[in-house]
């Protein structure tokens, strides 16, 4: 299936999308290739934000917004988010579950990106209005909606096999 299709999918049921990916066993290279497709969307999100602020403040050039988002986005976000499913690995023990800590971190990052359909709205709200209650209302479905499929995720990789 294609990714867009497994995205699209993903938003009808996102625990059996996550169960069938992770019937086909540990895939590190796919994960980590899913990480950075959602770093990469991640990045493109941040665009119209990043050129309405280098509009309003000339001081730091859009080149160089642009410099430190894809930096943060593609390279520190992956640092990131392996750590912070190793601290939930390390809950998970701790809560006696059965998910192992491939789970947890591709069950993230299907997560991270499978939402970012709701990100690049997000930075289209940021980029063209600003600031404000619209900006807030599209964070909060993000969250929202990253939530709801991270929790699917590991509610259907506990007790699964890997």
């Amino acid at each position: 299936m294609a990714l867009t299709s497994d995205i699209v999918a993903t938003y009808r049921g996102p625990s059996k999308v996550v169960s069938r990916f992770l019937a086909q066993g540990r895939n590190e290279v796919r994960a980590l290739l899913f990480l950075l497709i959602a770093g990469i969307l991640m990045f493109v999100a941040s665009t119209p934000y990043q050129a309405r602020e280098a509009e309003l403040d000339p001081d730091i050039p859009l080149l160089a917004r642009l410099y430190w988002s894809a930096f943060l986005y593609i390279f520190i976000l992956p640092i990131l988010l392996y750590a912070f499913s190793g601290v939930i690995w390390i809950l998970a023990r701790i809560a006696r579950r059965n998910v192992t800590g491939y789970q947890i971190r591709f069950t993230l990052i299907w997560a991270l990106l499978a939402s970012t359909p709701v990100l690049l709205l997000m930075g289209l709200t940021a980029g063209f209005i600003g600031p404000g209650v619209q900006l807030q209302a599209v964070g909060f479905v993000w969250i929202a909606v990253f939530g709801w499929f991270w929790a699917a995720g590991l509610l259907s990789a506990d007790g699964a096999p890997e």
